[in-house]
Formats: structure tokens, C-alpha cells, sequence
């Protein structure tokens, strides 16, 4: 058994996190719809181990209980990663917006408004799988939660630690925001880096057609092959890693950082 001390010291999955740097770059990484920040921790060390500040919010309405999502607005997500973003701005020459599904959607959506130097998107929600998420805003007064979409993850056993129910209200929000954000797609004129699952159960492949066809910048496209749709803890979370580091490095002006991940320089998957 756990020490009640040493219980208290040991985060939670819900806290959020910053690595502080100085040096010339600052990376934002937001969770998805009913995450907490443990599912983009990896992704955010590994950008961390380039040198970059990075910060990782607890959106609002998330990590507590899902009734507390039903009650919350999707400009509450916008503008709790927006006032993060300048914060790092402040700091930093080069300022990165990364996001996992509803993470990503937010990432695109800031990238529209605020002055970003590059986008990496993990599996963005665009569109959904489920065919009841746009009856959502009907629905939500007459069910309050359906069935968690949390732990789409292709490895046994592994969490997110997410909502065990997601509340109805919260999805008419998402619906809100992924509408928004389609629209400002052409004013996304910074890079974007897409990472996409083939094995995606939650967000569409339509998802990644908007991006594509409609972003305003260049778009880059990774296919991964192997993962669902939490693929910062899936089984190609290296490529994620190493693929956004690259990415990164490339946005800074500097040498490759990738190698900081692996001794060969080329973590398994990379050259996908």
C-alpha cells in the first residue's frame, strides 16, 4: 500500500502540466472531448525534450465529474487554450498549437484567430462517427449521458482516464465547435500537420477531408496504421512523438531534433 504522504505527492491523471524552457519555442497541448491532460503527457514531454516550453491545460469542465461538462460552453474551451497560447506568445518566438481529437479542433480553431506558427493535430474531431451526435442538441433534454467514448485504444488495458459517461449537452457543444472551426478553416494559414488513424471508432475520415481540402496553408498528412483514435497512447505513439518533434524542429529553423528520442535517431515507424 501507498504511503497517505506519498499518495498525496503522486499527480493525478487530471492535473495539468508545463515544462518550462527558454528557449525559442512554446508548445500548447490540449486533450480531447471528456480527456484530461495524462493523454497527451507523453506527446508533451517528448516535446519538451527539445528544448520547448510546454503546456498542457485542463479544459474547462473536465476532470471532475461528467455532469460538470453538461454545464459548460464551447467558447469556455476556446478561451481557456486561447488565454495559455499568449501566455506562451509573451515568452516565446515560435508558438506551436498541438491537440488530440477535440484538442485538435481547438488547435485548428485558435489557429484561425490567434498569430500560430504551426499546427499538429492528433485525429481532429471535424465530423464524428456516431450518427446521433448532430441530434444531440434535441437530445440533450430528454437524456442527459450515453456511453463513454473514452479508451479507443488499439493496446490492452491502457486508459486515458476519461469520463466513464459522456453527457449529452457537452457533445451539442462539440457540435458547436467543429461547425465554427470548418468554417474558419481558410483562415488556418500556418502549417498543419495532420496525424490521422486508420482505426479511428470515434472521429470520421471526413475529419481529415476538411483539413485537406480547405485549410488555407500547407498541410501535411500522416497515416498511422496501427492505432485508434487515442494514438498519444496507442501503439504508434513514437511516430506521433517523432513526426511532431520534426515538425517542431523544422518551425524553429534549428537541427532535427528527433534524435533526442531515440539512440539511432529514428524511432520505430518514423519513416512512415
Amino acid at each position: 500500500m501507498t504511503p497517505p504522504d506519498e499518495a498525496r505527492l503522486q499527480p493525478s491523471p487530471a492535473d495539468p502540466f508545463r515544462f518550462p524552457a527558454e528557449g525559442a519555442a512554446g508548445v500548447l497541448v490540449l486533450h480531447g472531448f471528456t480527456g484530461v491532460p495524462f493523454s497527451v503527457l507523453p506527446w508533451g514531454r517528448a516535446l519538451h525534450r527539445t528544448g520547448a516550453e510546454v503546456v498542457g491545460p485542463l479544459l474547462p469542465g473536465h476532470g471532475t465529474r461528467w455532469q460538470e461538462l453538461a454545464d459548460v460552453r464551447w467558447e469556455q474551451w476556446r478561451d481557456h487554450a486561447a488565454e495559455h497560447l499568449r501566455s506562451l506568445r509573451e515568452r516565446h518566438d515560435v508558438v506551436v498549437v498541438c491537440g488530440l481529437s477535440m484538442g485538435g479542433t481547438l488547435a485548428l480553431h485558435l489557429a484561425a484567430r490567434e498569430p500560430v506558427d504551426g499546427v499538429v493535430a492528433v485525429n481532429p474531431a471535424l465530423s464524428l462517427v456516431s450518427r446521433a451526435a448532430p441530434l444531440a442538441p434535441a437530445l440533450r433534454h430528454a437524456v442527459a449521458s450515453v456511453d463513454a467514448v473514452a479508451d479507443d485504444i488499439s493496446v490492452p488495458g491502457v486508459t486515458e482516464h476519461a469520463y466513464p459517461r459522456t453527457p449529452v449537452a457537452g457533445v451539442a457543444q462539440l457540435g458547436r465547435l467543429m461547425s465554427r472551426t470548418r468554417r474558419m478553416l481558410p483562415s488556418v494559414t500556418a502549417p498543419v500537420l495532420v496525424l490521422r488513424s486508420r482505426h479511428d471508432h470515434v472521429v470520421s475520415e471526413a475529419s481529415t477531408r476538411h483539413v485537406l481540402r480547405h485549410a488555407g496553408g500547407p498541410v501535411e498528412l500522416v497515416r498511422l496504421t496501427e492505432s485508434f483514435h487515442v494514438a498519444t497512447l496507442d501503439r504508434e505513439a513514437d511516430v506521433v512523438h517523432a513526426r511532431s518533434v520534426r515538425f517542431l524542429g523544422d518551425l524553429v529553423g534549428g537541427r532535427d531534433p528527433v534524435t533526442a528520442l531515440a539512440p539511432d535517431g529514428e524511432p520505430r515507424g518514423a519513416g512512415r
